[in-house]
């Protein structure tokens, strides 16, 4: 992992939006070095696909996890590292937390999807052998060579997908015993995410913000209320005033009617009727 790669990362986190970064080399342990320290900072590690601009690389989407856990474990980290922005004055890698980053980047990359990928390729390898005998001339020397061909394939997609899924358990088993659950996105993707952990972008975490609304901005943290939580709220228009002090009214002369006072609207809103005055 480069200075340079972790100080865009921090220099990109600041912003509180998605971060998209990527591994020419597909290297998974740079990735996952890069999650790490991404955690101590205020973001979470969302995803990882295979492909983008440059063949055989790897791209790993974090984002902003706005739990209190991650929002103090940053705090703390920026008051005890305040030059982590160099990519060089950052905390120790955690062992334990830097394997399973490792055991998930690892089964979302191999996971239950590359098995059904595995699958199609036998598919499409059996249909292209018959293919590739028939414009071969269709003899029997040709169903031979595409049958010879076809079993090397087979041979080599079956050990593939033997060691694929002995790794995908030894990764599994190794998220579950951290606590992690497996969840079934739209698409059909088994991922293993924390607890109380969920799945940015609803199925396509690369096409929207954290939360999947496209472009949208992480929320901002609350602000307390003055006064603290037992402040009393503000009187509104019907609300009840507070007492003010008494004052006598002077006696009306004979015979002259005396005002009633207007009514004061009852509690049970605009549509209950008023109290008559007394007389």
């Amino acid at each position: 992992m480069s200075k340079r790669q972790t100080q865009k990362m921090l220099r990109l986190m600041a912003g509180g939006e998605p971060v998209e970064l990527t591994s020419p080399m597909a290297s998974v342990k740079k990735l996952a070095r890069l999650a790490f320290f991404a955690q101590q900072f205020g973001y979470e590690y969302a995803d990882v696909r295979q492909g983008g601009g440059q063949n055989g690389s790897l791209r790993m989407l974090i984002v902003p996890d706005p739990s209190p856990q991650a929002r103090a474990r940053a705090a703390q980290n920026w008051a005890q590292y305040p030059n982590a922005g160099d990519g060089v004055s950052l905390p120790p890698l955690v062992p334990d937390a830097f394997e399973l980053l490792k055991a998930r980047i690892n089964f979302d990359l191999t996971g239950k999807s590359a098995e059904k990928r595995m699958g199609y390729g036998a598919l499409g390898a059996s249909v292209g052998c018959v293919i590739l005998a028939y414009r071969a001339g269709g003899a029997s020397s040709d169903f031979v060579m595409a049958g010879v061909i076809w079993v090397l394939l087979m041979v080599v997609l079956g050990v593939g997908f033997v060691v694929t899924r002995k790794r995908n358990a030894k990764f599994a088993a190794r998220l579950r015993a951290a606590g992690f659950a497996p969840m079934t996105d739209e698409t059909g993707r088994v991922r293993y995410l924390p607890p109380g952990g969920q799945a940015p972008g609803h199925g396509n975490p690369f096409g929207g913000g954290p939360y999947g609304a496209p472009g949208a901005a992480p929320a901002p943290y609350a602000q307390p209320t003055p006064g603290g939580p037992y402040a009393q709220p503000a009187l509104g228009p019907y609300a009840p005033q507070p007492p003010g002090p008494y004052v006598p009214q002077a006696p009306a002369a004979y015979g002259t009617p005396q005002q009633s006072p207007a009514p004061t609207p009852a509690p049970g809103g605009p549509y209950t009727q008023p109290q008559p005055p007394y007389p």
